[in-house]
């Protein structure tokens, strides 16, 4: 399994979480240390000037291990309506992209599908986050005007 946090610009951190693991709480407070790291030495204006996190209901973001740990670090959670995957960048955006620049290939390893995973990730143009990012602003605004988070 892929997990990424990307911002408008590309991808901030990624990891695969390795075979047979569950992703609970404290795997999620261990990922959430590496990507805070990787924030203060990729966007240190972010980090100075602080950041937030859009979490979705997962079980693994509902922990209080993690809630407790994110208050700790004062990181500014953004917290999503549940069965929303239309409002998530992630699931209408992000992976149905990598999904698309890996349709049709065969891989021979775990190894390979990581690898290619990971390229895809990286081809990404930063004009591409940042439309994402547009879309996201959009799709909220629509369901503010329907009232349907109302």
């Amino acid at each position: 399994m892929l997990i990424a946090f990307f911002d408008n610009e590309d991808v901030v951190y990624h990891e695969f979480v390795p075979a047979g693991q569950t992703v609970n709480g404290p795997l999620h407070v261990q990922v959430l240390k590496r990507l805070r790291e990787t924030i203060r030495r990729k966007r240190p204006t972010k980090w100075q000037g602080g950041w937030s996190l859009l979490h979705y209901n997962a079980p693994s973001h509902t922990y209080i291990v993690v809630q407790i740990w994110v208050a700790e670090k004062n990181i500014l959670l953004l917290h999503q309506p549940p069965y929303s995957p239309d409002l998530s960048p992630s699931d209408f955006w992000l992976f149905p992209k990598i999904k698309m620049g890996l349709k049709g290939n065969c891989f021979d390893t775990v190894e390979d599908i990581k690898t290619n995973a990971t390229a895809e990730l990286r081809k990404i143009p930063q004009q591409d986050f940042h439309r994402c990012f547009q879309q996201w602003q959009e799709r909220w605004s629509k369901c503010v005007c329907r009232r349907i988070l109302l």
